[in-house]
């Protein structure tokens, strides 16, 4: 029986960190849904569309592209991976401040959903300092983001800033 794991986020923007916890799952499952959430809650500077297309094309012509699908999904994740039919999710930490925000919602969605299991992954060192919001503020500040995303995602930043001014 093959093992689907849920990688859940929003992705905005994808960045070599989220690539990282990536390959690494799939190390250890069979295949992964990278679930680009929908929350506009979270004031996501990229449209969702944006989102999915940025780590779509991060994949292309990878061998991870081979073994992911990406998708979108609203509301509350165990009801999205009861609908794929998972049991795993997949969360990648960085700090302790992350693990006590992924422990809290560990917890709810296990007593949500006891079906799914939660797994944690940490960030390789070498990614531990990058985070989607950490990436916005380099790129709002006129910094050069080579090396910490794909290049889609420096690309994505050029169009809509460009068609921001």
């Amino acid at each position: 029986m093959k093992t689907l794991a849920i990688y859940p986020g929003t992705f905005d923007p994808i960045t070599n960190g989220h690539l990282d916890i990536l390959e690494r799952a799939l190390k250890l499952f069979d295949q992964v849904i990278i679930a680009v959430a929908d929350n506009p809650g979270k004031e996501p500077f990229f449209t969702l569309e944006d989102r999915v297309y940025m780590v779509e094309k991060s994949l292309e012509d990878t061998e991870m592209g081979k073994k992911v699908s990406v998708d979108s999904f609203e509301g509350l994740l165990v009801d999205y991976a009861r609908k794929r039919d998972a049991h795993v999710i997949v969360r990648g930490l960085r700090a302790v401040s992350d693990f006590e925000y992924e422990f809290q919602m560990a917890l709810m969605n296990r007593k949500l959903c006891r079906e799914v299991e939660i797994h944690f992954l940490m960030t390789s060192l070498r990614w531990i300092f990058i985070s989607s919001k950490i990436i916005k503020e380099v790129v709002f500040a006129g910094g050069d983001l080579s090396g910490l995303v794909p290049d889609v995602v420096i690309e994505k930043f050029a169009e809509v800033m460009g068609s921001k001014e």
